[in-house]
C-alpha cells in the first residue's frame, strides 16, 4: 500500500514537472503597416529625403481611383506623421465622412531651421541659427521634385493641401504669399511670424489682387502662446491675427480664410486639435 502511494506521488510530480517545462505555443505576429516609406534623392537639396506615405483604405495600385494629397511638414514617424495620418483616416471613415479619402505625404525633418526659414537681417538670429535662411531651396524641392514624384508614382488628383506648425507655419505662409498656386489648401498653425521681425506680414502678393483666380482656402489657428523668442517682443496671437486681417482684406473672390483662436491650447498642444478643426471648417458636411 505504501509502495502504491509512493509510486502515485512520483507520477504526479513527474507530470507536474512536465507541464511546467512544456514549451508555450508562440503567438502569430506580423508587422503593423501604416503606410510606405520612400527615399527621394534631391538634387536641389543635395540629399535624400524620407517620405512617410499613408495610403487610404482601398488604395490599389491597379485601380483607377485617384485621391487628393495632404502634404505634412515635420512628417517624421516620431514627429507629426502618425497622429495626422490617424486624423485623416478617422475623418474619412464612411460613418464620419468628414474628409475625402486622401494620401498623406509626411516630409521627414532634416534641418527645419534651414528648410523653413528665409534669410533674416537680425544679427542675433543669424548667429543663433547659423544654418537658417534656405527656405527658397526647400520650396523649390517641393515644387520641382516632390510634387512631380508623388504625382508620377501615386494616383493623385489636382487637390493639394499642406499642413505645418510653428516654423512650418512660417514656411507655409511664405509659400502662400510667394507661390500661392503650389497648393489650394493651406493649414497654418501657430506660425512663427516673428522671424525677421515679422517682415512676412509686410510682404505683398498676387493673392491680394482681384486677378487672383485660383480657388484657395486658408486655415489659421493659434493658441495661448504669448511672447516670441525675439529681442524685440512680439505676441504670436497678435501676429496671427494680423495675417488673418491681411488675407481677409484681399480683393480676390477666390480666397477663403478661416481663423481659430484656441485659448485652451498652447504651442506644444495645439496641432492635433487645430487640424481636427481645420477639417471641419474646410470640408464641412
Amino acid at each position: 500500500m505504501k509502495k502504491s502511494i509512493l509510486l502515485g506521488v512520483c507520477f504526479l510530480q513527474f507530470f507536474t514537472a512536465m507541464a511546467q517545462t512544456k514549451t508555450p505555443i508562440p503567438a502569430t505576429s506580423k508587422p503593423f503597416v501604416l503606410g510606405v516609406i520612400d527615399e527621394l534623392p534631391s538634387k536641389i537639396l543635395g540629399e535624400s529625403r524620407t517620405l512617410n506615405i499613408y495610403l487610404p483604405e482601398g488604395y490599389d495600385a491597379d485601380a483607377t481611383t485617384r485621391y487628393p494629397v495632404i502634404y505634412l511638414l515635420d512628417g517624421s514617424a516620431d514627429e507629426d506623421f502618425i497622429h495626422i495620418a490617424g486624423l485623416v483616416q478617422f475623418n474619412s471613415f464612411e460613418w464620419v465622412n468628414q474628409v475625402p479619402k486622401s494620401i498623406v505625404v509626411g516630409i521627414a525633418t532634416v534641418d527645419r531651421r534651414r528648410d523653413f526659414t528665409f534669410p533674416t537681417t537680425i544679427t542675433s538670429d543669424q548667429k543663433k541659427f547659423p544654418t537658417s535662411g534656405r527656405s527658397e531651396n526647400f520650396i523649390s524641392f517641393i515644387e520641382k521634385e516632390l510634387q512631380p514624384y508623388i504625382n508620377q508614382n501615386y494616383r493623385t488628383t489636382t487637390s493639394k493641401t499642406i499642413i505645418g506648425q510653428s516654423l512650418g507655419g512660417l514656411l507655409i505662409t511664405d509659400i502662400l504669399l510667394t507661390k500661392p498656386t503650389l497648393f489650394d489648401t493651406y493649414c497654418i498653425i501657430s506660425p512663427s511670424l516673428w522671424w525677421n521681425n515679422g517682415s512676412l506680414l509686410d510682404k505683398d502678393s498676387v493673392i491680394f489682387k482681384e486677378s487672383f483666380l485660383q480657388n484657395t482656402t486658408v486655415y489659421i489657428a493659434v493658441g495661448k502662446e504669448g511672447l516670441t523668442p525675439t529681442e524685440v517682443p512680439r505676441v504670436m496671437e497678435v501676429d496671427a491675427n494680423l495675417l488673418v486681417e491681411k488675407l481677409k482684406a484681399s480683393k480676390s473672390k477666390q480666397l477663403k480664410v478661416y481663423f481659430d483662436y484656441l485659448p485652451d491650447e498652447n504651442h506644444a498642444t495645439i496641432l492635433h486639435q487645430a487640424v481636427m478643426n481645420a477639417f471641419k471648417k474646410i470640408y464641412g458636411k
